[in-house]
C-alpha cells in the first residue's frame, strides 16, 4: 500500500509543480481532479486511470440497499469515485481517490462515506485502498486513507508525514486529522 501511496505523492508533487495557474484562479474541483488524474496516470503504468467512473465491465457500481454511505445520484444507489486506478473489465480495483478543494464548504462526510463504501470488503467492487486529498493553493491539507471500509489511522498518519516531508502539505494544516 505504501508503494501506491508514494505514487500518489509523486503525482501530487507534479500537480503542484505544474498547475499553480488552476489553483491561483480557484478553478472547480472537477478541473483539479482531471489534472491530478493526468499525473496519477503517469505513476501507474499498466493500470487504467479514470475520473467519475461508475462501471466494472458492464455492471454499474451500486451500493447495497440500506448502505449508510451517501451516493451521487437521485436514486441513492450509484457511486462515482473522483479518480480510480483499476482495470476496467475485471474486478481489480486498486485505488480510489476523492479530491476536495480546501475552500469546499460542503460537509466532508459525503467524501468520507464514499471512501468507506468504495473500500468495503463486502461490496463486489471493493477498492484495495481509498484516499481523501484536500487540495489547497499552497499544498495538500486534510488527508485520510481507507482500507477495508475503515480509516487506516497509522497509514493516514504516515501519508500525512510523507506529504510534509515532501514539502506538499499546506503550512497551516500539518496533515491528517
Amino acid at each position: 500500500m505504501q508503494t501506491e501511496l508514494n505514487k500518489v505523492i509523486a503525482a501530487l508533487a507534479e500537480f503542484y509543480a505544474h498547475e499553480q495557474f488552476l489553483l491561483e484562479r480557484d478553478l472547480g474541483e472537477r478541473t483539479l481532479t482531471h489534472r491530478l488524474a493526468v499525473y496519477v496516470e503517469r505513476q501507474f503504468s499498466g493500470w487504467q486511470i479514470d475520473c467519475n467512473y461508475d462501471r466494472l465491465g458492464e455492471r454499474t457500481l451500486r451500493l447495497p440497499r440500506g448502505s449508510a454511505a451517501s451516493t451521487d445520484d437521485h436514486l441513492g444507489k450509484s457511486i462515482y469515485p473522483d479518480i480510480v486506478v483499476h482495470q476496467r473489465d475485471i474486478p481489480n480495483n486498486l485505488l480510489a481517490i476523492e479530491v476536495r478543494k480546501d475552500s469546499n464548504h460542503q460537509p466532508i462526510e459525503h467524501d468520507l462515506q464514499k471512501l468507506q463504501a468504495l473500500t468495503d470488503p463486502h461490496v463486489w467492487f471493493a477498492f484495495a485502498t481509498g484516499v481523501l486529498v484536500t487540495l489547497g493553493r499552497g499544498g495538500v491539507g486534510f488527508t485520510e486513507v481507507y482500507v477495508g471500509g475503515v480509516v487506516e489511522r497509522m497509514t493516514s498518519l504516515w501519508f500525512a508525514e510523507r506529504l510534509r516531508d515532501s514539502g506538499l502539505a499546506e503550512p497551516r494544516d500539518n496533515g491528517a486529522h
